[in-house]
């Protein structure tokens, strides 16, 4: 089928949505549009809907979409900040015991990433090549003038304040199962959860970096809950489902609990909630009882009332 859409103008979208039931002054709706596309806005304007038509429902105004809309962009920074704790606390980990294990240049044989197929590896170490030859960093340009006679690539602790959260997981899942799990051991958790976090973290820092819709997102990629007797607290008194967005939130304070303590994450996120009571929690897979969860309860096994920003 032939797509067939015009393109319309400001005014032209805004008098779109009049018509269709959105409650707004003309003149502040095509500022609003200007400013964020009608393509964007409509995501959050699809809860609005009236059931089974284009038309919205009848207390549906400009002001109440607006706060789905900020709550939304203040809820990803937070998440990345979150994430961001988690990548370099985890980046930490591996390379510290990669290179006791394997020497600081190790990275650069295949011997030594296992679970990667040679054109994976090869690949691999082509885009690190190419992210060194256009970096910038003053530690890189410094290493290459005293020992680029000899070396040719950096020591891995400095080629890792240059990669990716996508690169670092590609070196994690590429590491042989005993150095994953030692690596795991230290959030108490299976390598391979720690594997499914780390990848399932990796997608919401991307959807994340090009300003993504979080709130109401169904996850693509579902992260593994921990099971067994000594992960009960993700199941008791609070089941954590992995559909939602809910799982990734319940994830990152696990992780901040056993990395940074201290940290007054969770009540940033929590502050969050309470500036905006209009979002349905529950669109994000919370359960009504969440707050009982123990990894939400700010005593328990790791919590800490002491926050430090």
């Amino acid at each position: 089928m032939e797509y067939t859409k015009p393109p319309l103008t400001f005014e032209e979208q805004a008098d779109l949505l009049l018509s269709r039931g959105i409650k707004a002054d003309r003149n502040r709706l095509v500022f609003r549009l200007k400013t964020v596309n009608y393509y964007r806005l409509s995501a959050y304007l699809y809860p609005f809907r009236a059931r089974g038509g284009d038309t919205f429902q009848g207390k549906t105004t400009l002001d109440l979409v607006w706060k789905y809309y900020t709550f939304d962009r203040q809820l990803r920074l937070v998440v990345m900040d979150a994430i961001e704790r988690v990548e370099i606390a985890v980046r930490t980990q591996l390379i510290y015991h990669f290179v006791h294990r394997h020497g600081i240049f190790g990275y650069a044989d295949v011997v030594n990433l296992p679970k990667l197929d040679k054109e994976r590896f090869n690949k691999w170490l082509e885009d690190m090549k190419e992210e060194i030859s256009r970096s910038k960093e003053t530690f890189i340009n410094h290493f290459n003038k005293k020992y680029g006679d000899y070396h040719k690539l950096p020591p891995l602790w400095m080629l890792a304040e240059i990669m990716s959260f996508g690169k670092m997981l590609t070196l994690f899942n590429g590491v042989d199962d005993e150095l994953r799990r030692v690596i795991a051991r230290e959030y108490s958790i299976e390598d391979k959860v720690l594997q499914s976090w780390l990848g399932a973290l990796n997608v919401i820092r991307n959807i994340c970096a090009h300003h993504g819709r979080l709130w109401n997102r169904e996850l693509g990629f579902k992260p593994m809950i921990p099971r067994g007797h000594k992960h009960k607290q993700w199941h008791e008194p609070v089941e954590v489902a992995n559909n939602r967005l809910f799982a990734i939130l319940t994830i990152l304070e696990y992780m901040r609990k056993k990395i940074a303590p201290t940290s007054g994450w969770n009540n940033r996120l929590k502050g969050l909630f309470i500036r905006y009571p209009e979002i349905p929690l529950e669109l994000m897979g919370f359960p009504q009882n969440w707050e009982q969860s123990k990894i939400w309860s700010d005593y328990g096994e790791w919590g800490d009332k002491n926050c430090e920003f």
